[in-house]
């Protein structure tokens, strides 16, 4: 009795100390779902001309999923401000903003068939870290889908640099998700 006792006992020790871990690892079932590609673009401030490097590196992961007859997608924007960008960081930029599309795959041009703007990175890019970086998730745009097509995550950004009187540039583009 003893014996099983112990056993009972160490399964249950095991178990505890176990369980914690395995739901600090654990990730929610939907995330491993997601399809992203990952792409860079590198742009110089304008509007700055002082002594110190005035470029932002920015890395874009764009996501798709498929669930329950809808589509997923989101984006995630990370940064490599200059340093001297923090310093100056509320005038930066008049406006700055990631645009999200979800995308039907098809010959030719993808159409989109859904869309949306997430100005937040205005807000997120002139508050970057003290060394100019940062990193800024959109919402997640739900789409219901035609089964037969497939769809993926496009987007871009758009920036309105203080001091240099032009409104948005040309957008800063990224590479799609993978299909879904």
């Amino acid at each position: 009795m003893s014996k099983l006792k112990r056993s009972a006992s160490t399964a249950l020790v095991v178990t505890m100390l176990a369980g914690p871990a395995a739901l600090a690892t654990a990730s929610p079932a939907s995330a491993a779902n997601y399809h992203c590609k990952t792409s860079s673009y590198t742009v110089d401030d304008p509007s700055y001309t002082g002594p110190e490097s005035d470029n932002w590196d920015f890395d874009v992961r764009l996501c798709a999923k498929r669930s329950g007859g809808y589509i997923y997608t989101t984006a995630k924007v990370n940064w490599d401000g200059p340093y001297a960008a923090k310093q100056r960081s509320s005038l930066t930029f008049n406006k700055a903003r990631f645009h999200l599309q979800t995308k039907k795959s098809t010959a030719g041009t993808d159409p989109v068939v859904k869309y949306a703007n997430y100005n937040g990175l205005e807000r997120a890019l002139e508050h970057s870290s003290t060394h100019g970086n940062g990193s800024y998730e959109t919402g997640t745009l739900k789409t219901k889908t035609s089964g037969r097509y497939q769809y993926l995550a496009d987007g871009y950004i758009e920036l309105d640099w203080s001091g240099d009187g032009t409104g948005y540039r040309t957008p800063l583009l990224f590479s799609a998700s993978p299909r879904v």
